[in-house]
């Protein structure tokens, strides 16, 4: 198994850096599923917010990188049950992905709800604001 590093990953998604791009590319082309990329939930999370901070890139594009990544079989994504049901929720909240994985993440693990200091955070189920 081969990690994979968030720079790589944005420079896939991203696409400004076309030297870079062109090598992550590589990179990603040669995994399969015998032999596949892993992705943490830290490296997942620092691809959304660069990619909706950095990139400007809007929701309605960052959900089908998500969707690519946990559909690919040459990832492993880390905590893909929490992914999945976070992604769910980020597509139909004002929520930060983070905040959604978060949340899905705590739930999986058996919290009854997760505190927090942020109102949109705390629209989701299972977040409650403090």
């Amino acid at each position: 198994m081969q990690g994979l590093d968030t720079n790589i990953l944005v420079r896939f998604f991203a696409q400004d850096d076309l030297l870079q791009a062109h090598v992550a590319e590589s990179i990603l082309a040669q995994l399969k599923p015998e032999s596949p990329g892993f992705v943490s939930l830290v490296a997942l999370a620092e691809l959304i917010w660069v990619l909706r901070t950095r990139c400007g890139m809007p929701k309605s594009k960052l959900i089908p990188c998500i969707e690519h990544l946990l559909n690919s079989p040459e990832l492993v994504v880390e905590g893909q049950e929490a992914v999945e049901q976070a992604l769910v929720a980020f597509a139909k909240s004002k929520a930060q992905f983070a905040d959604c994985l978060i949340e899905r993440s705590g739930r999986l693990a058996g919290c009854v709800d997760t505190v927090t200091f942020d109102k949109d955070a705390s629209r989701l189920a299972g977040m409650r604001l403090i």
